[in-house]
């Protein structure tokens, strides 16, 4: 789990970094600073509903696979699941947060001169 969040938080970072000037020109021309942190915050839950679907489907044809080695648990519990897929949704939101505050923080006229 700390390597998905550490991993989520560098592609997070870089996707950000990579957005500054585009984001520097919104909040030049008067974007409210919460309409940034949502714009960060909706590209990541994107990729977090593509990753959970992605996810399920793997592991729902894996588990077919290690049936015989699943203790106490039947091949597809709904109850783990749903516990995986919260725990890495807020691990995942958790780690996106803090370049999306980066994000809302910028200068508009550092932004501007990026690059």
């Amino acid at each position: 789990m700390l390597l998905t969040a550490i991993g989520l938080y560098g592609v997070m970072a870089y996707v950000v970094t990579l957005r500054t000037h585009e984001i520097g020109i919104r909040l030049a021309l008067g974007a409210q600073r919460s309409s940034i942190l949502r714009l960060v915050m909706r590209d990541a839950a994107i990729v977090l509903v593509v990753g959970i679907a992605a996810g399920l489907l793997g592991s729902i044809w894996i588990t077919r696979l290690v049936k015989g080695l699943l203790f106490g648990l039947t091949p597809n519990d709904p109850v783990t699941m749903g516990l995986a897929i919260a725990a890495m949704a807020m691990v995942a939101l958790a780690a996106t947060y803090i370049p999306a505050q980066r994000a809302i923080r910028a200068d508009p006229m550092v932004a501007l001169q990026y690059e």
